[in-house]
């Protein structure tokens, strides 16, 4: 299996996403210290909230609208409505007018957009692909997006505070070429029938759709298993990264004398270019292993190496944990993307996969919480709970995975016969 056999809208995500991350990642990791600085911490803090539950209802409404009138109609509308923000974004950001009020609403209907387009966005790549393509093209997905946000990170750091303007000069830019390509050179993977029914017809059916996925059991209970995995790698910019910078004392290291927050970003960037180039390897190997063992033990080097960072401040074995739960992310990844990929049925792919991207939320809820308890608990005692949440979440895939390949082979066979 190779990139050229990836059908055309498979290809033309891949270059979007890099691109759009890579400009994107210079600007809105920063926006942060932008509202901060005009609006105040806390009303930062409750804007940002906003934000994110705004995120997660829309994403609900796009999943069922995608399913209903197609993939390709509610991305081309999520573009064109990323396009006129980024736009809005830019004049209230120029020499001539600053906003930084109109900034944040579009911040807002960016958000807004996101939740239309992702759950759209990841069924259109479940429609074009087969079984045996999917752990390549989810490897190559997460290897654009990890290298695109690592070097528009790197470029925003040093641009951001001085060339705003320019920054969102080019992220127009970019946007109206995707506009240009969803618009031209996409096709619609899922057409289905149009019905006319009313507004209210519809309301109801949203809420009929989303209770029949709550009722798949095997479903949930895989999704609440990635949200206790992947809670594993927002602690490394929440409570390991507080944790670091309070409690590491400055050591040596080569030629440099690292502290808790140089340290926390070196190993982001030992993250980012580790999973860069292991994705490659990985790629190539992954079809020669059990996707059960593969999985079970991915997690279990991520959770055990994410556990004892949140405990250890030694420069060596912090750089060689991060090593372990990389390679224990790379393999991770496309196999549980491959897995989430098999289980909706054909009409509800973009339903099932706005669940699915609720993960991010409830996962920062998670770390919140750890951040909190980190107060009154003793630092063996969180490093303990952060790994077992990570093996609870690994135990409930070794579980549910047999039940699941069951269910997934059934499929495969009705679907030979029809």
């Amino acid at each position: 299996m190779r990139f050229r056999d990836f059908h055309k809208n498979i290809k033309i995500r891949i270059i979007e996403t890099f691109t759009s991350r890579f400009v994107g990642g210079m600007i809105f990791p920063f926006m942060t210290i932008y509202l901060a600085h005009h609006f105040g911490t806390k009303t930062t803090g409750l804007l940002l909230l906003m934000t994110v539950f705004i995120g997660i209802a829309n994403s609900f409404v796009g999943g069922y609208l995608s399913d209903q009138f197609g993939r390709k109609k509610m991305m081309l509308i999520a573009e064109l409505m990323r396009f006129g923000a980024f736009i809005i974004m830019m004049v209230s950001n120029s020499p001539f007018f600053e906003s930084a009020i109109m900034t944040y609403l579009m911040m807002v209907i960016n958000s807004i957009s996101w939740g239309l387009a992702g759950p759209a966005n990841e069924a259109m790549l479940i429609d074009v692909s087969t079984p045996e393509q999917r752990k390549l093209m989810y490897s190559v997905t997460y290897w654009a997006n990890n290298l695109s946000i690592a070097i528009g990170g790197i470029l925003g750091a040093m641009l951001f505070q001085h060339y705003l303007f320019e920054l969102f000069m080019a992220l127009c830019l970019v946007q109206g070429v995707l506009v240009i390509l969803v618009a031209y050179f996409i096709e619609e993977s899922h057409s289905p029938k149009n019905d006319s029914i009313k507004p209210t017809q519809h309301i109801m059916k949203l809420f009929t759709n989303y209770k029949l996925v709550f009722k798949d059991k095997l479903f949930i209970i895989f999704v609440i298993a990635g949200i206790l995995v992947f809670s594993m790698e927002l602690q490394l910019t929440n409570y390991i990264g507080i944790r670091l910078s309070k409690y590491m004392p400055t050591q040596s290291f080569l030629f440099w004398n690292m502290d808790g927050i140089t340290m926390m970003g070196f190993l982001r960037s030992e993250n980012t270019f580790l999973v860069a180039i292991l994705v490659l390897f990985v790629s190539k190997v992954s079809h020669l292993l059990n996707d059960k063992a593969t999985l079970i033990v991915s997690c279990t080097l991520f959770s055990i190496g994410y556990g004892c960072l949140s405990f250890f401040t030694n420069v060596w074995l912090l750089i060689l944990f991060m090593l372990i739960l990389t390679v224990g992310e790379v393999f991770r990844v496309p196999v549980e993307q491959s897995y989430t990929a098999a289980i909706p049925p054909d009409d509800a792919r973009s339903t099932y996969m706005a669940i699915n991207g609720l993960k991010y939320n409830i996962a920062m809820l998670i770390t919140s919480l750890t951040i909190t308890l980190s107060t009154y608990l003793s630092a063996l005692t969180m490093a303990i709970i952060i790994t077992g949440i990570g093996l609870i979440g690994t135990l409930l895939y070794f579980v549910i995975i047999p039940k699941l390949e069951e269910r997934i082979a059934i499929r495969s066979q009705s679907s030979a016969i029809l």
